[in-house]
């Protein structure tokens, strides 16, 4: 079921990757459920939203920049970079973003 990530109160910090797979599986699928476990064992990660259909958008949450850095040098990570970029995006960004202002709807369960 998708769910829209329960960040905090400004401000905090959104880490945008965009992608464009190639046709090669390889085992990607594993590896992005693997990254998203890891992930939210990294100090400072408050979410994570993602879609699919032609380009692919993931979006992590984290509360500052140190936690972002640390997450992008953690050994497992960066073996998952490196056969992203060798075997499973024929291109993609990364993108690092200040959230300053948020707004919408919650619904209460």
């Amino acid at each position: 079921m998708p769910m829209i990530a329960n960040t905090p109160k400004p401000p905090y910090y959104a880490v945008i990757f965009t992608s464009i797979r190639t046709d090669h599986d390889n085992g990607y699928n594993k590896m992005a459920d693997r990254m998203i476990e890891l992930a939210k064992q990294q100090s400072g990660f408050l979410g994570i939203e993602s879609a699919r259909e032609n380009t692919g958008i993931t979006v992590s949450y984290w509360t500052n920049l140190a936690s972002i850095h640390a997450w992008k040098a953690n050994a497992e990570h960066q073996r998952a970079q490196r056969k992203g970029r060798e075997e499973w995006y024929s291109n993609f960004r990364v993108r690092i973003s200040k959230v300053e202002h948020e707004y919408g709807m919650q619904h209460h369960t």
